[in-house]
């Protein structure tokens, strides 16, 4: 008799770690400047990313290589090894898109190039975007990780910076098209932090060009049903702005055809959002 077939899964989590870098905190009930993220919110941190065990974790907000390493040191001395890293260098010096994988990618792109128009200039995209090509027993797909512009803003004509972050994810949009022409049949995932809801201009930039389907926003909701992913503890309010978005050529593989929202006992000590998992189950 034969045996039956496993089916190969991947696990993939995005994750907004919150300022795991130096920045101006209070701790204790004192102001201090360029204060690193205090170890028990780093515990927790680490408690949250063991308990889901991704095969790929794909992370915002983190300061830079040495921040990265640490944070690889710390899970692999605690039995959580992740021995592919990396963390991509842009405009923003603090707060930058990283990942760590259990697989050793097939091609990486590192896409800090891309500019925007914004009131007659052209600027950078701050946090640019990565690439990241996996090999299946099914064949390749691809991760593209991006963390947009936060809603604080010096302009008051750019209200919650609402007008760049939508130019921001054109133009993030535009090379992921550059990339994969046909959406239909291409395999990719769009994860990270949006900084905005499903009915943004942000996020509806990435689902659709003209009549084109780009991608599929997945639903998600944590053990109890709840969406939120971020908590702005300054007005005690909740939202998602943490995000997968699926190819139509990719959405056959991923499990339930939806995400999930991580609600352990760690999170609200480990950072302000919750990490958002999904799974694909290759043919």
């Amino acid at each position: 008799m034969l045996a039956p077939v496993r089916a190969e899964n991947w696990v993939l989590t995005t994750y907004n770690v919150e300022n795991y870098t130096l920045a101006d905190r209070v701790v204790g009930g004192v102001y201090q400047p360029d204060y690193p993220k205090p170890e028990e919110s780093k515990d927790a941190l680490r408690k949250t990313i063991r308990e889901l065990s991704p095969d790929v974790l794909v992370l915002q907000e983190v300061g830079g290589r040495e921040f990265l390493n640490e944070l690889q040191r710390d899970l692999q001395a605690e039995g959580c090894l992740y021995p592919q890293a990396d963390v991509l260098e842009a405009a923003d010096p603090d707060r930058r898109i990283a990942w760590l994988s259990r697989h050793r990618p097939t091609d990486i792109r590192r896409h800090s190039d891309l500019t925007l128009p914004y009131f007659g200039q052209r600027e950078a995209v701050k946090r640019g975007m990565l690439e990241l090509t996996f090999a299946t027993s099914s064949g390749p797909f691809t991760v593209f990780v991006v963390h947009l512009k936060s809603r604080f803003t010096d302009r008051p004509d750019d209200l919650n910076s609402d007008l760049r972050r939508g130019a921001e994810a054109t133009a993030l949009r535009n090379r992921i098209l550059e990339r994969f022409p046909d959406p239909s049949v291409a395999r990719f995932l769009v994860m990270g932090d949006f900084n905005d809801s499903r009915n943004s201009r942000g996020v509806r930039a990435f689902l659709t060009r003209g009549q084109t389907p780009i991608t599929q926003l997945l639903p998600a909701a944590d053990s109890r049903g709840e969406v939120w992913t971020h908590r702005f503890a300054k007005e005690d309010s909740y939202s998602r702005v943490d995000h997968v978005l699926v190819s139509p050529g990719l959405h056959p593989w991923v499990f339930d055809g939806r995400a999930q929202i991580a609600d352990g006992l760690h999170i609200t000590a480990a950072s302000d959002h919750r990490p958002v998992t999904v799974t694909l189950r290759m043919p």
